[in-house]
């Protein structure tokens, strides 16, 4: 093979040369693997009916008022809580408001956890001096039963946790210090690489005898807002509290317990979790031309965490789920598979609304060529990540010429999406495809107090859901 792969589309009737290093289809899955771009013969109207879309949604686009809405009117979205149900009865509104075939909501059971009064930490040194530190509960957390205080032992890994004496452990908090790995490119790497300590350091911590477990934030940012998360318990084990702290916080605790190893930790926290409760999957539909049977999916998760207005976490995705299909129809487009918007509930704390949307479309014998997610932010778009075979991520990297124009040609084999997946057990679809868009910000706010509407900027949103327009039109029309 040459070290260039030269690869030719023809772009309303211009002809395109795409120069591919050789060397960048090698790097790893986890960091993105580029596709190959195979042959097609486009339509030379495609690029115009992809300006057409991309006009539509920056002249006259919804996106950023129904997240104004969503946000502003109703605010955070944990599941089973009220403010869920009042987002389900918005997204049904909005979908039928903007004329689609067929909206319906699908009947789901989610968990309802509580987080009660406001936490308070604190560390507790020598002579009883105290210094307050900020701290959330984590998702799912069970409450402290009024002020627990205790030893601290800090650790960097799950592992480090198993290999500890028993009698070094029992009796005190076990706090999980493992940072962001800030030499990653991609923050998601970063995220994935840390949050197993946010997930299962509770299980591992009550497995020693620990009586607690406190964990580092979730971000390379350094500031004084914790980042709240979901847990997890396992059978037979104890559930002892889990807390995240700040990464000042973090940093301080760790600086102070290498002074004095001895000091305390004060913490308290009112969280239950109570029975499930009744929610739905809100879903609205187009249905095709000409393979009315084959559906497109794009969706968004609806709810959000509590601690904020769930902007970033995932207003974004869900405004820009519906804006795909509304810009379908404002461009004057009957696309040809059926295509479907799809707001998910209960992503963050149980993804039982993306399990019963996959149990459903394998009940019905659905054939689902492809489901699409936006769940990492509404900042700049980038292009799509793709879970299927290399030809499928290259039948999809085909498109990446008539993408470029709007900066969201990185088409590339990675993850997709959280509430997609179960569909690939359920239906197979040949792709799941993520939403990718410029990450580098995104985990400053994710999960946290700051995840509120003035942090999106209306251009970025709209040329989000206008990229994900544009692959559906080109999905429709072309297949896999």
């Amino acid at each position: 093979m040459p070290c260039y792969v030269k690869k030719m589309l023809v772009l309303a009737g211009t002809l395109l040369v795409i120069n591919a290093p050789a060397e960048a289809q090698s790097r790893k899955k986890a960091k993105g693997t580029p596709a190959p771009v195979a042959s097609v013969k486009t339509d030379q109207t495609d690029s115009l009916a992809l300006r057409k879309i991309f006009d539509e949604a920056l002249l006259r686009g919804e996106s950023y008022d129904n997240l104004r809405y969503l946000t502003g009117t109703i605010g955070p979205r944990l599941s089973g809580s009220p403010q869920a149900q009042q987002a389900v009865d918005w997204g049904k509104a909005t979908m039928e408001k903007a004329g689609f075939d067929r909206v319906y909501l699908q009947e789901v059971m989610v968990p309802h956890w509580v987080r009660g009064s406001k936490e308070r930490g604190e560390i507790i040194g020598n002579k009883d001096k105290g210094v307050r530190v900020p701290v959330c509960a984590l998702g799912g957390s069970v409450s402290t039963g009024g002020k627990l205080k205790a030893g601290v032992i800090e650790v960097h890994s799950l592992e480090e946790v198993k290999n500890l004496p028993e009698a070094a452990v029992k009796g005190k908090f076990i706090f999980y210090n493992r940072p962001f790995n800030d030499a990653l490119i991609e923050p998601g790497a970063a995220y994935g690489g840390a949050v197993d300590q946010r997930a299962n350091g509770a299980i591992e911590a009550a497995k020693r005898g620990a009586v607690g477990a406190l964990v580092r934030s979730m971000t390379s940012a350094r500031d004084d807002n914790p980042h709240t998360g979901t847990m997890r318990y396992a059978e037979g084990v104890a559930k002892v509290p889990g807390a995240a702290l700040s990464t000042n916080a973090a940093d301080r605790l760790s600086q102070l317990l290498k002074a004095n190893p001895d000091l305390q930790f004060e913490l308290e926290m009112e969280c239950i979790t109570l029975s499930d409760e009744k929610s739905y999957n809100v879903v609205g539909e187009i249905k095709g031309s000409k393979f009315p049977q084959e559906i497109i999916t794009v969706g968004g998760h609806l709810d959000s965490w509590d601690l904020a207005q769930g902007a970033h976490d995932d207003g974004t995705g869900c405004v820009q789920s519906i804006e795909a299909l509304r810009l379908l129809k404002a461009a004057g487009f009957k696309p040809e598979r059926t295509v479907r918007a799809v707001l998910f509930m209960n992503e963050e704390n149980g993804t039982r609304g993306g399990n019963e949307y996959a149990r459903l479309a394998a009940q019905n014998q659905e054939t689902h060529l492809a489901a699409i997610e936006s769940d990492g932010g509404g900042f700049t778009p980038r292009g799509f990540t793709v879970e299927g075979d290399p030809a499928t991520v290259a039948k999809l990297a085909r498109f990446a010429p008539l993408l470029r124009p709007y900066h969201a040609a990185d088409v590339t084999a990675g993850h997709s999406g959280t509430d997609i997946e179960p569909l690939q057990a359920a239906v197979h679809p040949k792709a799941l495809i993520g939403y990718k868009c410029d990450s580098q910000r995104y985990f400053d706010i994710h999960h946290t107090a700051a995840d509120t509407f003035d942090k999106v900027n209306r251009r970025e949103l709209e040329l989000g859901g206008a990229s994900m327009a544009s692959l559906i039109y080109l999905l429709s029309k072309y297949g896999l």
